[in-house]
């Protein structure tokens, strides 16, 4: 001992030490300055401490090696330095390990350690690597306030007791995988400047993350919580990764932040799921994953999208979304659902549910369990908060209710017993151009009515369309008019059944005129019957055009009676008779002339009046009494047979159009 100075290099592998024996070391090794022990090299491989080992505010200039070396009391290093690496792989703890406030500026091995008391690392500082692979932690561990300056490696260790890493700073990568957690986990206020991997780790007790905060990418794949996840208030700057993540207690994330892409996809929601308040400015992924028991995701706001295609819910679902997408192709509904949104375009194709589902749109921004309005930051730049039904393609709508949304660019074709399709408050469909266009030298305009998307995507793509119909942004499969008449009649009936006769007659022109031009399915005698009730009448829906028709008809009318079809002069009456010679009785005949066909002035207003009359009278399937010439009557005849019927298409339409 008197041969050691502060500072000299030791080696004492596998010595076994007493504590009066290490107190002597550590005593010859004592800097005068500062009354703490300053050593070289220090070599205690396999050692032996059967006392406490103390060496706190020891201070390491060389490599300090404790590799397999048990301590089977206390090991105290509080506020020990390590100025080069600090090697502790396969040591063992038999009392607490304190290393408080201990710097280790090389790199630290705990690698296969086996802590069996309390492990106290509070504010210690790893300015190198920090590796705790496969370490196991009997006691509680404790990392609070700790800061790891580059990686911190702690794969495949085994947590029996709490870990707590509250308010530590990993700076470089954390490295967490397949690590166990057999009680609470406390990560609260952490801050993960680097990547933070906990890829199937294992927390059976609580996980708690609120506050945390993850620069990096976040990556908890395959990881296993059995008990609550807590990620309140948490923030992710970079993608987080929970693929295929089992969450068995609550899964919370209330007023988390998600500035990356939020990758759920795959994982398993067996307890209840908490999203509320929630912020995503990327995409929030939920692709195949389940929800076992009743769920709340929202009120939340995503700049991006949220993708729940593919996914189950076992239980009953509120989502209250602000978002610019959400898809749910495939996606599974086990029990009532109920979607209220904002900003949102939805794709629903495929989807299957066998309980009522509502999706409606929200006009105000959502209410918090505050009371206040949740903030839509991200969500800026959008023209409105309308809520547009991209695709329904695949889905059976007996149960589905839509209540104030944009199906103007919802696609239908292939939707089953959309008869029984609720529509509730104000839904807007695709309206034809309203301007009129030009085709081959002659005008060209539709009168106003409710379409779809997919006759605007057809009506495009002919050859001669005219300007205002919707190009499909995507393919759209091969729809033409014999897969969209049968659309067309089933909601037309859907708005009957919901006693909106206005709204259906909308939808029987479209099927009419889906009719007409479906050249496969139609024989030219129902074609033609089909061209000649749209001309006349607009398929018994256009009064002006039926009225206009009838004024044609009678101008017509009244014209060919004019020319033709009354006579010269009113025929006059003759009384003819023969006296007996020997007087008596005289029997007249009375007869009248056969009327003249007119020569000279045919149009004069004596003329005019008397047509009129006549056709006036035709009108209402009434015999005017007029002396007529041949011609005449076969024009009143024409007229009493087109003309009445042009007066019953306008008042059926007027009818169609007020019908309640």
């Amino acid at each position: 001992m008197a041969s050691l100075s502060p500072g000299t290099d030791i080696d004492h592998r596998g010595t076994p030490f007493t504590e009066p024996l290490l107190d002597a070391l550590l005593n010859a090794l004592r800097d005068p300055a500062t009354r703490h022990p300053r050593l070289g090299n220090a070599r205690f491989e396999s050692a032996t401490f059967t006392g406490m080992a103390w060496f706190g505010s020891a201070t390491f200039t060389g490599t300090a090696r404790f590799t397999s070396a048990t301590f089977e009391r206390a090991a105290r290093f509080e506020s020990a330095t390590f100025m080069d690496g600090a090697g502790f792989a396969s040591a063992t703890f038999t009392g607490d390990a304190r290393f408080r406030s201990a710097t280790f500026t090389g790199m630290a091995w705990f690698e296969s350690a086996t802590f069996t008391g309390d492990t106290r690392f509070e504010s210690a500082t790893f300015t190198g690597d920090a590796r705790f692979r496969s370490a196991t932690f009997t006691g509680n561990a404790r990392f609070m306030w700790a800061t790891f300056e580059r990686a911190a490696r702690f794969e495949s260790a085994t947590f029996m007791d709490g870990a707590g890493f509250a308010s530590a700073t990993f700076t470089g990568m954390a490295w967490f995988e397949s690590a166990t957690f057999e009680r609470a986990a406390w990560f609260e206020s952490a801050t993960f400047t680097g990547d933070a991997k906990f890829e199937s780790a294992t927390f059976t007790g609580d996980a708690k993350f609120e506050s945390a905060t993850f620069t990096g990418n976040a990556r908890f794949m395959w990881a296993t919580f059995e008990r609550a996840a807590r990620f309140e208030s948490a923030t992710f700057m970079d993608d987080a990764g929970f693929a295929s993540a089992t969450f068995t207690g609550d899964a919370r994330f209330r007023s988390a932040t998600f500035t990356g892409d939020a990758k759920f996809e795959s994982a398993t929601f067996t307890g209840k799921a908490w999203f509320e308040s929630t912020t995503f400015t990327g995409d929030a992924k939920f692709e195949s994953a389940t929800f076992e028991r009743a769920a709340s995701l929202g009120p939340l706001v995503c700049a991006g999208r949220v993708q729940l295609s593919g996914a189950v819910f076992g239980g009953p679902v509120t989502l209250l979304l602000a978002t610019r997408r959400l898809e749910c192709r495939r996606t599974r509904w086990s029990a009532t659902a109920e979607l209220r949104l904002r900003y949102a375009t939805v794709d629903f194709a495929h989807a299957v549910f066998e309980y009522p589902l509502t999706i409606a749109a929200e006009a105000s921004p959502f209410v918090l369990t505050d009371g206040g309005p949740m903030a839509e930051q991200g969500l800026g730049g959008a023209p409105d908060a309308k809520v547009r039904m991209a695709s329904l393609r695949g889905v059976d709508a007996a149960h589905l209710v839509l209540a104030d949304v944009d199906l103007s660019r919802c696609l239908f074709t292939g939707t089953v017993h959309l008869d029984q399709l609720r529509l509730e408050g104000a839904c807007t469909f695709a309206k034809v151009p309203s301007r009129t266009a030009w085709r081959h030298w002659r005008p060209v305009r539709f009168t106003e009515r409710r379409t779809l998307a997919e006759e605007h995507h057809w009506r495009a793509s002919q050859p001669a369309a005219v300007p205002g119909w919707n190009v499909a942004e995507f393919s759209t499969g091969r729809v033409g008019p014999a897969q969209m008449a049968p659309v067309y009649r089933a909601l037309r009936k859907a708005f009957e059944d919901g006693k909106n006769e206005p709204g259906a007659a909308d939808f029987y022109y479209g099927e009419m005129e889906m009719r007409r031009h479906d050249r496969a399915n139609t024989t030219r005698a129902e074609h033609g019957l089909l061209n000649g009730y749209w001309l006349l009448s607009g398929y018994g829906l256009r009064a002006s055009r039926a009225l206009g028709w009838l004024a044609a008809a009678m101008l017509v009318t009244i014209v060919l009676l004019m020319g033709f079809g009354l006579p010269k002069d009113d025929p006059k009456q003759e009384a003819t008779g023969t006296v007996p010679p020997g007087g008596g009785k005289v029997t007249f005949e009375i007869d009248k002339n056969e009327p003249q066909n007119p020569t000279g002035d045919r149009f004069s207003g004596q003329r005019f009046e008397k047509a009129l009359n006549v056709t006036l009278n035709s009108v209402v399937f009434r015999s005017s009494g007029q002396d007529l010439t041949t011609a005449g009557t076969y024009i009143e005849m024409t007229s009493r047979v087109t003309e009445p019927i042009l007066l019953g298409l306008a008042v059926l339409a007027v009818r169609n159009r007020v019908k309640r």
